[in-house]
């Protein structure tokens, strides 16, 4: 199957679902600049259709998890440009690529 082929959506800081293409990768990221005061609001992610998720919070914490499955796992501190990268790879189905990243367990 082309990439072009692989479903994956994702999910804005509200809560709205969306089909995109990689290319609004930075823009999903830097809706989590805009009212940081609504720390309730504080992700945006990317999930792939066997079920594997990115989701980014302010300050470029990521958790990576099956969910499904679980076995959730967490970095801090990933720059943007990281994070697209990761987000790029899923939106691709490259879980392994993603897996090798110095994830740590947990949220």
């Amino acid at each position: 199957m082309s990439s072009s082929n692989m479903s994956f959506h994702v999910t804005h800081r509200y809560g709205d679902d969306s089909h995109e293409s990689p290319s609004a990768f930075p823009s999903l990221l830097r809706e989590l600049d805009e009212r940081p005061e609504d720390t309730e609001h504080g992700s945006v992610s990317v999930t792939h259709e066997s079920e594997w998720c990115l989701s980014v919070s302010r300050g470029g914490y990521v958790i990576f998890e099956h969910l499904e499955e679980g076995g959730e796992r967490h970095m801090r501190d990933v720059p943007d440009s990281k994070i697209i990268e990761l987000w790029t790879r899923l939106s691709q189905g490259d879980i392994a690529t993603i897996e090798k990243e110095p994830w740590k367990p947990g949220y």
